[in-house]
């Protein structure tokens, strides 16, 4: 191995264990003072319900850990959005969790929670998986309504949603643990089955305090809408326990018994590991992003005995297409290739960028995986599509079209992981988070944005400076190095993987070493789901 090698691996092996640290800072939630009051309230943290739930030894996915990250800082910080979502096994059965963090503001929705429970849902409803809600949530973050109640994407949102999820035949179990307050109440109760913990569940419309001040009432919050209450006056609730554990033992006696349903029918043969060793991906990434590499053999360490078929090998060299195995599972792979190739007239094309002839290969390779319904897996590492008069002379947009129309209409499941750059119109092309992938996730080398830091900076600059000086100001060297310097640290702050993390522009950020681990998932999740026919529509050709 190589100095290269070296330095490449100590940089990447950092950056994991920073995300290690940070990962587990977060799923602290509230801190441990907060979830010392829950183990004194006789409660588990939605962690340890969710860890008490699934299936022992098998895989948890989550979904938005670094939701919230450094939002909401003058109201004391969302870590994970407040809840807890993502990817488990209930007696065997693939399903969404989905479990309100009563340590983070007493569970209360802030905007970005919001997006994060829709977020989960919109991953039941497309990959047809059964739903459980752990409900212990406070309701609306009172002073931030404005952001969360009434548009389409907000909070009433995911009442539709329980309705959509009913009629598609989701099945949707819900467990109130904790509060269950205002228009939150209708979740569990336009769920399949709702249940509820004694004397720390409750659920009602409006809580005695706001009854009092409304009608004049005094009632407790127990005789008004306990468990006691709802399961043998109202009827509300199904079936009442006396603890989180007997609550969660009958959800696990539920899932045991549930019926199979249709399946898309995905290719997969008994898993194999990659013969070249997966820790290498360590030393091939460059610790210097604008350094080429050869994405091929970051493939050839993530798929199955190391063997990728490649498509049209010879032909469009900045995209690379084939197909693999990962852990059993058929995949066509469509990778930005890093590397600088020569075409057969002889040309240098840099790498990570996307020529007509790549963008052509691309969209007949994506039309094929549909023909012959295999999952399309994504890797990113783009800057763009190629400019220049050559190119558009060349039909540029009219590929890149093509190609967008492609992917966007693709009907089997797509797997967005972006490994480094995602600029432009590249992110698009490559099924970025507004072309429905079913999971995108990070490497901690990502960065997304709309161009690279350099770029941006200098454009931003020359915007900045151009009013002072139409006005006949004179701008200072030193200051406009200055100005140059905040412009880039900035910028270059909305470039980091946390930055997409936080806003839920990606599901996570993992080590590379995991990739594998998610796709397998995601494509068993998938496979609940029966595949629509492909409809390429109208392309000029």
């Amino acid at each position: 191995m190589d100095l290269e090698f070296n330095k490449n691996e100590d940089q990447l092996k950092q950056l994991c264990f920073q995300l290690k640290m940070k990962a587990k800072n977060t799923q602290l939630g509230g801190g441990e003072k907060k979830i010392e009051a829950q183990h004194q309230k006789g409660k588990l943290t939605a962690r340890e319900r969710i860890d008490y739930l699934i299936d022992k030894d098998s895989e948890f996915l989550e979904v938005g850990l670094f939701v919230g990250d450094g939002l909401y800082q003058d109201l004391g910080g969302c870590p994970s959005g407040g809840v807890v979502t993502g990817l488990g096994f209930v007696k065997g059965r693939q399903c969404v969790l989905v479990a309100n963090d009563a340590t983070v503001k007493a569970g209360a929705w802030f905007p970005i929670t919001a997006k994060k429970n829709l977020r989960a849902q919109e991953i039941a409803m497309e990959n047809r998986l059964p739903i459980i809600y752990l409900v212990d949530s406070a309701g609306v973050f009172l002073p931030m309504q404005d952001e969360i109640f009434p548009d389409k994407e907000h909070f009433g949102r995911q009442f539709r949603n329980n309705a959509k999820m009913a009629s598609m035949g989701i099945v949707q179990i819900a467990a109130i643990m904790g509060s269950c307050v205002a228009g939150g109440a209708y979740l569990p109760i336009m769920s399949d089955e709702a249940m509820i913990v004694d004397k720390t569940g409750s659920i009602f419309l409006a809580g005695s305090y706001l009854v009092k001040a409304a009608i004049g009432e005094d009632i407790d919050n127990e005789t008004l809408g306990g468990a006691t209450t709802h399961c043998e006056i109202s009827g509300v609730t199904d079936n009442k326990f006396p603890n989180d554990q007997a609550c969660l033992d009958h959800i696990r006696n539920l899932f045991d018994k549930l019926g199979t349903t249709e399946r898309a029918g995905f290719n997969r043969v008994a898993s194999a590991p990659p013969k070249l060793k997966q820790e290498d991906i360590y030393g091939i990434m460059p610790a210097d992003r604008a350094k080429p590499y050869d994405m091929l053999e970051v493939i050839k360490r993530l798929v199955d005995d190391s063997e990728f078929d490649e498509f049209k090998a010879l032909y469009g060299k900045t995209i690379l297409c084939g197909f693999a195995r990962i852990d059993g599972w058929a995949v066509g792979i469509v990778a930005n290739q890093r590397k600088v190739v020569k075409t057969k007239k002889g040309e240098m094309q840099m790498g990570g960028v996307i020529y007509s002839d790549s963008a052509d290969k691309a969209a007949r390779f994506i039309m094929n995986c549909n023909q012959r319904k295999i999952p399309l897996v994504f890797l990113q590492d783009v800057s763009g599509f190629m400019v220049g008069s050559k190119a558009e002379h060349g039909g540029i947009i009219k590929d890149g079209a093509k190609m967008v129309n492609a992917m966007a209409n693709s009907t089997v499941p797509k797997f967005t992981f972006i490994l480094g750059n995602s600029y432009g119109a590249g992110n698009y092309a490559m099924c970025g988070k507004a072309y429905d992938p079913r999971l995108i996730y990070a490497w901690p080398t990502a960065q997304l944005a709309v161009m690279s830091g350099s770029a941006a900076a200098n454009t931003l600059l020359q915007i900045r400076v151009s009013t002072p000086k139409a006005q006949g100001k004179t701008i200072k060297p030193e200051e406009e190095k200055q100005l140059l310097a905040e412009i880039t640290d900035s910028y270059n702050e909305q470039l980091k993987p946390y930055y997409a993390a936080a806003r839920l522009w990606v599901d996570g950020i993992i080590d590379p070493l995991e990739t594998r681990t998610v796709i397998s998932m995601g494509i068993e999740a998938a496979n609940h789901a029966p595949v629509e026919k492909f409809n390429m529509g109208v392309i000029q050709t």
